[in-house]
């Protein structure tokens, strides 16, 4: 399976002038108000079609505004691009919310009722006096410019996956849980009619559990096993609820109720992490707390299938105990002859081990930095990764070498 991200010359970015300047003259009032406009948006949509909130929107990003803020970055950084095509291009928006949608099985029919909700929010937070029709037919070509975008590339990945637009899910029964020190569930599944299909070692499946109340959440968990073998693996850790944000209802269903021999719903597996390069090409695998996932899926292949790659192992959590799928980390590191582990823990409990750093992540201090001309994978909680891709610039990694994933919205990019 190919992983597919969207080329520059694929995404249609052009405006007609007149759309364009329109555009940028309301951009500033638009981006001011965006948040009260994604925030009525979701009210409005969710009101009109509960299911959605019921059966395919993550209703904790909903309580906490992370999916809000996700809209308002992603229509931002799509239409600040538009009008101005200097700025860089947002290929990598586009294909992780294209990966996303089509793991959630995201069709084009659903579009207009995004559109529908999204252009009543506007006029009812900035009034009619504002958004003239000339206004609203600016925005209109930006919101469609950037939806047929994301129609066209999940057509093509519905295409790759070889399944019918939207067709994604598939009956796996439970055949393997193991409880990780740190709290992580270790899930096993195995398609109980047809194959999954392959997948690119980094990818994740959606997972849909039917809750107490009758709704059905989805959740994306990386895959943590190595392709080829007809079955899925997936680590779960709980989410503890922390400054306002709730409990992860599903992580925690999962961790209560999961038992082998259960059947749940899994799709096929997506994501646009690019899949490992030859031998010849060193890699960096950077991690933080149950973002290490797919770099254990990553470190899978390698043991099984590219063993002679250099690969730099780096992550950081808050302590040893909390730390998931450790000891199959190291064993993994272990198994590659030209692999190194470092880790930094925030209690500073490091109990003078080799490699084992207290405090925060700090590149500088490591005796071989990553390299310029190495692959780098990242992923963890946006404040993390920031703060590590930060440093990857300082030591001249070039950006286009440095491969994120996100288990939160993308609110990130506009910073």
């Amino acid at each position: 399976m190919t992983v597919t991200t969207p080329e520059s010359s694929v995404v249609r970015d052009e405006l007609e002038p007149h759309h364009a300047e329109i555009v940028k003259a309301t951009l500033p009032l638009i981006g001011a108000n965006i948040d009260a406009i994604t925030g009525k948006f979701y009210s409005m949509m969710f009101e009109a079609h509960p299911e959605l909130l019921r059966n395919l929107f993550n209703r904790g990003n909903q309580v906490s505004g992370a999916q809000q803020r996700a809209l308002a970055a992603s229509i931002a950084t799509f239409a600040t691009h538009l009008v101005d095509p200097e700025l860089p291009h947002p290929a990598e928006l586009l294909s992780r919310i294209g990966h996303k949608h089509a793991s959630l099985g995201v069709t084009a029919d659903q579009y207009p009722i995004v559109h529908e909700h999204l252009f009543a929010a506007i006029v009812a937070v900035l009034g009619a006096d504002t958004v003239t029709a000339d206004v609203a037919a600016a925005w209109d070509r930006v919101y469609w410019m950037m939806a047929e975008t994301l129609i066209d590339m999940e057509r093509e990945l519905y295409a790759e996956a070889g399944v019918a637009a939207g067709d994604v899910y598939r009956r796996a029964k439970v055949i393997a849980r193991v409880a990780d020190p740190s709290g992580a569930v270790l899930i096993t599944v195995a398609p109980v009619a047809g194959p999954i299909g392959e997948f690119v070692p980094g990818q994740y499946v959606s997972v849909g559990v039917t809750m107490t109340d009758g709704a059905r959440q989805l959740r994306q968990y990386s895959l943590i096993n190595v392709p080829g073998n007809g079955e899925l693996t997936f680590a779960v850790k709980p989410v503890d609820g922390v400054e306002g944000a709730p409990a992860g209802e599903v992580s925690t269903w999962i961790r209560d109720n999961i038992c082998v021999g259960d059947l749940v719903d899994v799709t096929v597996p997506f994501g646009d992490l690019p899949a490992p390069a030859s031998t010849d090409t060193p890699v960096v695998l950077i991690s933080a707390g149950i973002g290490i996932t797919p770099m254990i899926g990553l470190l899978e292949y390698f043991a099984a299938r590219q063993p002679d790659t250099a690969v730099q192992v780096l992550h950081a959590d808050r302590g040893d105990q909390q730390h998931p799928l450790r000891e199959r980390q190291a064993e993994l590191v272990d198994l590659l002859p030209n692999a190194s582990l470092d880790v930094w823990y925030e209690d500073g409990l490091t109990g003078g081990r080799p490699g084992v750093h207290a405090g925060l992540m700090n590149l500088d201090g490591l005796t071989a930095a990553p390299s310029a001309d190495a692959e780098v994978y990242l992923c963890g909680n946006n404040g993390f990764v920031q703060a590590v891709r930060s440093q990857l610039t300082a030591l001249g990694v070039p950006e286009q070498r440095v491969h994120c994933e996100l288990f939160n919205p993308n609110d990130w990019l506009l910073g």
